[in-house]
C-alpha cells in the first residue's frame, strides 16, 4: 500500500465517521422523507421474512407513506436492492450506520476510480473533494438509497476499466479476466434493481465504449462483453419478478399505485399537470436542481463548478479518453432525469447523486492541471523557479479559502438548515418512553395531527408487524376511529393523542366503544 493509499484509507474513516456523525446529530438516526419512511418498513419487513405482509383492516388509518395496499397485501414501492441492504442494519440494530460505511467506501472507491482515470494526486483530490462535500454529507447522513448507488456505481466503472479499459493489459484467460466482467455486471444490474433509471444514466456512457471493443476487438472480447450484458440484465430482470411477487402482474409499476401519474416519460397522465409532462417542464426543473446542485456540491457559492472547465482542458491535454465514459456519468443522469416528472433540491439534487465522482475527479483534475501537479501515473512533481511557483501557490491558496468558506461557513449552515426537517424529531417520541406511558401498554394511539408529520415521526417506535407496546393509527374520521378503536379494545388500552398537547394522553373508557 503506498502513502496515497494510507492516505486516501484516513479519509474513507473520517468520511465513515462524518456520515454517523450527520446521521446522529442532524437527523437522529430517523426517517423524515416519505421516501426513507417507505424504505425503513421495506427494510423491517424484509428482515422478518416478508416481501408483503397482510393489509390492516382499516389501510387508510395505518398509514405509512408510499407503502401501498393491493389485493388485500401490503408493501412498499421501491425495488428491493436498497431496502434489502437496509436490512442487514435493521437485523443487526445499526441502521444508521449502512449508509455511513457506504460513505467511506464512496470515498476509497472514488479515490481508486481517480487515481486509475489520472494520477493518484487527482485521487486524493477527488476523495478529499467527495468528503467535504455538503452534498455528501447530507445524503450520507440520511436513509435514502443513494450512498448505496454510488458505490454500485462506482465498482460498475473500476470493473469495467479492469475488464475492457486496457486491452493489452489483460489476461487472455482465465478467472483474473472474467472476475471484473462479472463484477460489472453484477453492479450495473444490482443498480438497476435499485435505481432502474440512474442505472440507464450509468450505462449510457459506456455505450458507445462497447461498440467499440465490439467492433474492433476479437471474439474473447466480445464474449465478455456478451456474459456482461446478460448477467446485468437478467438481475436487472428480477424488478419484474419482484412486481408479480408483489402485484400479480410483473408489469404493474407499484409507483403507480401510490401516485397513478408517478411515471417516466412524457405526455398526459406523466406527473401531476393535467398537461403530463413536458420538456419545458423538465427544462424548468433541471435548472433549479442544478442551481441548488452547484451551491451543495461543494458548497463555494455557486460556483461548484469552478475547475471542471479546467478538468476537461487537462483530460485533452493529456488525452486520458479513457476517462472520458466515467467523467460523462454525470452529464447523463441529467439528460435521463429530464423523463422524470419532478426535480430534486432538497437533499440537493440526489438524482444525480451516482454521478458525483464524475464532479469530483474533473475537479480534482482541473485542480491538479492549474497547479501543475502530476496529472498521469510516474509523473514527477514539478518545481516550478523564479515567478512560475504563482501557479502552484495560486492555486493551493484559492482551494484553502474554497476550502474554508464552505466548512466554516456553507456547510454548518446547510445541515443546519436540515436538523429537526418537516419538524421531525427525536423529542416527539419522548411523550412515549416515560414509565408512565409504558404503564398502559400495549396501546393504540389514535393521533390527531395537524400534518401527517407529526404522526409520521412516531412511526419509529412502530413497525410492519404491528406487534410493538405502541401501535399508531392517524385519525381519518370518528366513525373510522371509532371502528378501529374497537377492533383493538379487547387487547389495547385505546388512546387519543394529539401532538400539540404532546404530554397528555387522553384514555378511552372501553364503555364507550362498541365491540
Amino acid at each position: 500500500m503506498s502513502r496515497s493509499d494510507r492516505v486516501a484509507l484516513v479519509l474513507s474513516l473520517v468520511a465513515v465517521v462524518v456520515a454517523y456523525l450527520v446521521a446522529d446529530r442532524v437527523f437522529e438516526r430517523m426517517a423524515h422523507l416519505e421516501d426513507e419512511v417507505a424504505y425503513v418498513w421495506q427494510a423491517q419487513a424484509i428482515a422478518g421474512g416478508h416481501l408483503t405482509l397482510p393489509s390492516p383492516t382499516y389501510s387508510k388509518s395505518f398509514l405509512v407513506p408510499f407503502v401501498v395496499d393491493y389485493n388485500g397485501q401490503r408493501f412498499g414501492k421501491y425495488p428491493l436492492g436498497w431496502p434489502a441492504t437496509l436490512a442487514m442494519g435493521e437485523v443487526l440494530g445499526a441502521r444508521a450506520w449502512v449508509n455511513s460505511l457506504l460513505a467511506g467506501l464512496g470515498v476509497w472507491l472514488t479515490y481508486r476510480l481517480g487515481k486509475r482515470l489520472f494520477s493518484e494526486t487527482v485521487g486524493l483530490l477527488a476523495a478529499g473533494l467527495t468528503l467535504t462535500s455538503p452534498f455528501f454529507m447530507m445524503n450520507s447522513g440520511s436513509l435514502l438509497s443513494h450512498p448505496f448507488g454510488l458505490v454500485l456505481s462506482l465498482a460498475f466503472a473500476l470493473a469495467w476499466l479492469d475488464a475492457w479499459g486496457e486491452p493489452d493489459a489483460l489476461p487472455a484467460s482465465g478467472w483474473k479476466s472474467w472476475l471484473p466482467v462479472f463484477t460489472a455486471g453484477a453492479c450495473l444490474g444490482l443498480l438497476a434493481f435499485t435505481r432502474p433509471l440512474t442505472a440507464v444514466g450509468m450505462a449510457l456512457p459506456f455505450v458507445p465504449h462497447a461498440v467499440i471493443l465490439w467492433f474492433r476487438r476479437d471474439w474473447a472480447v466480445r464474449r465478455r462483453l456478451l456474459v456482461f450484458a446478460l448477467l446485468a440484465a437478467v438481475l436487472a430482470g428480477f424488478i419484474f419478478i419482484w412486481q408479480f411477487a408483489v402485484t400479480g402482474d410483473p408489469l404493474l409499476n407499484p409507483y403507480t399505485l401510490w401516485w397513478k401519474y408517478d411515471k417516466v416519460g412524457f405526455g398526459p397522465g406523466v406527473g401531476r399537470m393535467e398537461s403530463g409532462h413536458t420538456l419545458h417542464q423538465a427544462r424548468i426543473n433541471t435548472k433549479h436542481s442544478l442551481w441548488v446542485g452547484w451551491h451543495d456540491y461543494f458548497g463555494w457559492g455557486a460556483y461548484s463548478w469552478l475547475f471542471l472547465p479546467f478538468g476537461v482542458l487537462a483530460l485533452l491535454w493529456k488525452r486520458r479518453w479513457k476517462a472520458l465514459s466515467g467523467l460523462t456519468v454525470f452529464p447523463s443522469l441529467v439528460l435521463v432525469y429530464l423523463a422524470y416528472w419532478i426535480g430534486s433540491s432538497l437533499f440537493g439534487p440526489r438524482y444525480y447523486y451516482e454521478g458525483l465522482f464524475s464532479l469530483t475527479i474533473a475537479s480534482a483534475a482541473g485542480i491538479a492541471w492549474l497547479a501543475g501537479w502530476p496529472l498521469l501515473p510516474g509523473e514527477a512533481w514539478p518545481r516550478y523557479p523564479g515567478w512560475r511557483r504563482f501557479r502552484t501557490l495560486g492555486t493551493t491558496a484559492l482551494c484553502a479559502v474554497l476550502l474554508s468558506t464552505n466548512l466554516i461557513f456553507y456547510t454548518p449552515l446547510r445541515l443546519k438548515s436540515m436538523q429537526g426537517l418537516y419538524t421531525i424529531t427525536r423529542s416527539r417520541l419522548e411523550p412515549f418512553l416515560t414509565s408512565q406511558a409504558q404503564e398502559v401498554t400495549p396501546a393504540l394511539i389514535i393521533v390527531h395531527p395537524s400534518k401527517w408529520m407529526e404522526y409520521g415521526a412516531l412511526l419509529e417506535l412502530s413497525n410492519p408487524y404491528l406487534n410493538t407496546p405502541f401501535l399508531f393509527v392517524i385519525s381519518v374520521g370518528a366513525d373510522t376511529d371509532q371502528a378501529v378503536a374497537a377492533q383493538y379494545a379487547g387487547h389495547r388500552t385505546i388512546i387519543n393523542y394529539y401532538p400539540d398537547d404532546p404530554w397528555t394522553f387522553k384514555v378511552v373508557p372501553p364503555s364507550s366503544l362498541s365491540p
